[in-house]
């Protein structure tokens, strides 16, 4: 952390069981059998980092996204909302030589991305640590990250708004927040005001025109696999995946996908004026997000 950082609010308090289970059935579950990896690498072919391994849209083209979008310097801190078994985070932590921080919900993804550190990192192992928080609520110092990424986790949020302003605050001035997110195609993104409530200004958006082809993919192979899945992870954990996809195989064609690169703003008296010009009074109250956005960790 830096040493000019403020104190931090107090440590985030553990997620409730309810909010958490089902995160930690599935990453207990996946953990017994590379049967979820290999329809993920099915789906995305040469695009699939194996090493990674996340449960999400990450391929390779979105890591190499991520990692020029972040613009980080070596020693500085990186933040993975929403981190899952943390593979993310610990490829670009060690891709751009930052120290990491990463949160999730589950306690067991949290468990086994601890566990991972070595492979990636080696004996830098303790330039990574992960903890359970929650992303309205990350119990990190104000200003202390120079980046974070939020891949897929963002739509799990209880209060979007809440939860970026708080990612907000954890940013140090010109740190960068890069989050991924869904909305119905030809939809006006309505992410305006959320993005200068919180302090931030839109840098960037890249388009993901492959991602609802690959999440059909995805479904499809959980669908056709529904007996093994049932067979291999357990009842609970395959039912949850199945209803997944037979809820969001409708609304895929209508899916627009994107990469959101959000700034902190610089502490400067001219600050203000970016936000208003981003905020104008046509834009409608709320993120934009796709109905039935999922985030399939």
């Amino acid at each position: 952390m830096n040493a000019t950082t403020t104190a931090p609010p107090g440590p985030a308090p553990a997620p409730s069981g309810g909010r958490s289970a089902q995160y930690d059935a599935f990453h207990a579950a996946r953990a017994r059998t590379d049967l979820v990896a290999r329809l993920y690498a099915e789906a995305m072919g040469e695009d699939y980092p194996a090493e990674v391994a996340a449960s999400s849209s990450c391929d390779w083209p979105l890591l190499g996204l991520l990692a020029a979008r972040l613009r980080m310097r070596p020693g500085q801190l990186l933040v993975d909302a929403g981190c899952g078994a943390g593979g993310i985070g610990l490829w670009l932590a060690r891709a751009l030589a930052v120290r990491l921080d990463g949160f999730d919900l589950s306690p067991v993804a949290i468990a086994q991305a601890t566990g991972r550190r070595a492979h990636f990192l080696g004996q830098a192992a303790d330039r990574a640590v992960f903890r359970v928080a929650e992303l309205e609520n990350t119990g990190l110092p104000d200003g202390c990250a120079h980046g974070i990424v939020c891949v897929d986790a963002f739509g799990r949020a209880a209060d979007r708004g809440a939860a970026l302003r708080e990612l907000g605050r954890v940013l140090t001035p010109g740190g960068r927040l890069v989050v991924t997110r869904a909305l119905r195609r030809g939809a006006d993104p309505a992410w305006h005001k959320a993005v200068a409530a919180a302090g931030l200004t839109q840098e960037h958006v890249d388009e993901r025109p492959g991602e609802p082809a690959m999440w059909e993919r995805v479904y499809r192979l959980w669908v056709a696999h529904a007996d093994q899945l049932r067979h291999e992870l357990g009842e609970a954990p395959a039912e949850n995946m199945l209803r997944e996809a037979h809820q969001m195989l409708p609304a895929l064609r209508g899916r627009r996908a994107v990469l959101l690169t959000l700034r902190r703003l610089p502490e400067d008296p001219a600050a203000p004026a970016a936000v208003d010009r981003m905020a104008g009074p046509d834009h409608q109250t709320g993120d934009g997000h796709a109905p039935g956005e999922r985030t399939p960790q």
